[in-house]
């Protein structure tokens, strides 16, 4: 009969980590059954026997004021864990274990976990567990979750706690909690409880020092966000010196598979639309799914190794104040940033943001954000049509940005992150530790394997409709089904001020910021075609000279300016729909997030293109 163990545990408390080195490969995520909360669960094995591990959401209650706190306790109270770990922080035993408090009148076998026990040895603290056993009546493991060479003892000790699941002995407890009539006497009952648990128990404790020289610049009010930005900054190059490379390998698969390929197709006298899927096609989406997957293992990397040396607590309570405001967290200013590089990674860091609502509100709000590519691409646009003054319209797409931003926290805030549901940051900075570099190092490349494998199927799924779409046997637009609904419906996209060139650049863009210009240069200079500048080199082969000569003639500058703003907040691309979908595990808000972008992008489009008309 298969056992299972379930993981409770505060955030930060280091709950992943040991999810991760209980069971390694072996995790299955999805939903919780009727919910958009995710759900992860895994195993491990010993002498053949199967144990299942259940990441409970990381909450700081047992409440049920939020989603993740109501599966988490509905959950435990079902029965389906037949042990449940509780997780606490040794290095901030006191907060940490109000977790357990909440626990324990839910009579469940237990078993509590010290984490981080070297950051408590290095703050000069003494925990004895043996006596904070007997107090308890359960088993007490100290232990730290990065050191992989612990997990063999720690999972006899699990097992061996099946013959003898043991019970929180909640005498103490009941009896300072039975007379409280409000949740603030019963939570400074709770308080008692766990002060008299510790008493003799932590030695060595000293009183709280005054902030260090850093904490002293997080914590002000004057430096800390433009300190907390310039630490992102450095984690983003971090992140690039590490993926750029791993992405650049990527681009080795369609250069070698591609000819070969085609040799093979050729000399089988396949048809050429089977010799564009399989020598073209699935080659680039192997590629990108490739490159998303080298871009996730640099971003993990910086945020795990940022989380471990406790920087990003700090960056959070910087920018508190600020998310709040936006139906958000602290933690939310992070992705937010990285989306400037690239929205792929703003996603993939979302996931450092423990509510669900506001992690897909953070995705969605990050998608606005201009990333890498459109400052590439924009200013080369802005040039072509507006000369020297294209530097006012690069600052016209940054300034909706943040009205972007608003606008659309204002429309799905109250939803996804209801205002009752929002609380406050109270929190204790955790002490600097170096990390464990072989733990964040696993996590990163164990994260970027499930979305190599996810976004494989994602992107091969969309990019074979629209490779079908533009597939042209002779190579030029016209006669492709794609230029066809552009001719169809270009009535409609002319109320939006696009011509059908520039609506199937408007598309294009949703698969790829890049393949805008190698698309325009196919439809207005004539070379080259649509579905090799989406999906092959894009810009390879496209003179800015070219198109800088054809363009002012072809499009008007109302056309131009609406265009530009449209590419810019359209979907931002096919990764990142795909990287989304990896952190939300919701086809629906996934789907919600693409539409309202590609609606509100052709909305933009109307108004930019009308305004425009009327002072031009």
């Amino acid at each position: 009969m298969t056992k299972t163990i379930a993981l409770l545990g505060q955030p930060n408390s280091g709950k992943s980590t040991l999810y991760n080195g209980l069971t390694g490969s072996h995790q299955h995520v999805g939903n919780w059954p009727g919910k958009t909360v995710e759900q992860k669960e895994g195993y491990f094995t010993i002498d053949g026997e199967r144990y299942i591990v259940a990441d409970l959401p990381g909450s700081y209650s047992l409440s049920a004021g939020s989603q993740e706190e109501e599966i988490t306790r509905a959950y435990i109270a079902s029965g389906k864990a037949d042990i449940v770990c509780i997780l606490a922080d040794a290095s901030q035993l006191r907060r940490n274990l109000y977790m357990l408090a909440d626990f324990a009148p839910m009579r469940v076998p237990a078993v509590l976990i010290l984490n981080m026990m070297d950051v408590a040895k290095l703050q000069g603290k003494s925990i004895d567990t043996e006596s904070l056993s007997k107090r308890l009546g359960i088993t007490v493991v100290p232990f730290v979750a990065a050191d992989r060479k612990k997990y063999p003892e720690l999972k006899d000790i699990l097992r061996s706690e099946f013959n003898n699941p043991k019970k929180i002995d909640t005498e103490k407890l009941d009896a300072l909690c039975g007379g409280a009539k409000s949740e603030m006497e019963l939570a400074n009952a709770r308080f008692q409880w766990i002060e008299a648990l510790l008493d003799g128990v932590v030695t060595g404790e000293k009183k709280r020092a005054a902030l260090s020289r850093a904490d002293r610049i997080f914590t002000s009010r004057r430096w800390g966000k433009p300190f907390s930005v310039a630490v992102m900054l450095l984690a983003f190059v971090a992140s690039m010196i590490m993926a750029v490379p791993l992405m650049g390998l990527g681009s080795f698969i369609p250069r070698l598979a591609s000819p070969l390929l085609h040799r093979l197709m050729q000399a089988g006298h396949a048809a050429p639309f089977l010799e564009s899927l399989a020598a073209d096609l699935i080659p680039n989406v192997v590629y990108f799914a490739a490159a998303m997957a080298g871009f996730v293992v640099g971003v993990t990397f910086t945020f795990t190794a940022l989380e471990e040396t406790g920087f990003l607590a700090r960056i959070s309570y910087a920018f508190d104040g600020t998310m709040t405001k936006l139906g958000l967290q602290g933690k939310s200013i992070c992705p937010m940033l990285m989306g400037l590089g690239c929205t792929i990674g703003g996603a993939a860091g979302a996931r450092v943001i423990d509510n669900w609502g506001q992690r897909i509100l953070t995705i969605m709000l990050t998608w606005a954000v201009p990333c890498a590519a459109i400052a590439t691409v924009m200013p080369t646009l802005a040039t072509i049509f507006f000369g020297a003054h294209g530097i006012l319209v690069m600052l016209g797409i940054y300034a909706y940005m943040f009205f972007m931003i608003f606008i659309t926290a204002k429309i799905f805030g109250n939803k996804l992150s209801p205002a009752a549901e929002r609380t406050g940051m109270l929190m204790e900075l955790p002490p600097y530790h170096r990390p464990r570099w072989a733990n964040v190092l696993y996590t990163s490349v164990a994260k970027s394997w499930d979305i190599f494998k996810r976004a494989l199927r994602v992107i091969f799924l969309i990019s074979v409709i629209f490779w079908a779409l533009s597939f042209s046997s002779t190579g030029r637009a016209e006669n492709s089904i794609i230029y066809r609904f552009g001719m169809y419906i270009e009535p409609v996209t002319r109320f939006f001020g696009l011509g059908w060139q520039t609506f199937i650049a408007f598309l294009a863009s949703a698969v790829s910021k890049e393949a805008v210009l190698g698309v325009l240069n196919s439809l207005y200079v004539g070379t080259g075609d649509v579905m090799t500048a989406t999906f092959l080199s894009k810009t390879a082969g496209v003179s800015s000279g070219n198109l800088a000569s054809v363009l002012p003639e072809a499009i008007s500058k109302a056309e131009s300016l609406a265009f530009m703003f449209a590419v810019s907040f359209n979907v931002p691309c096919l990764m990142a729909v795909t990287a989304t979908y990896r952190e939300t595990h919701s086809l629906k808000w996934t789907a919600s997030i693409a539409l309202y972008y590609i609606a509100s992008a052709l909305v933009l489009s109307f108004i930019v293109y009308h305004i425009a008309v009327l002072i031009m």
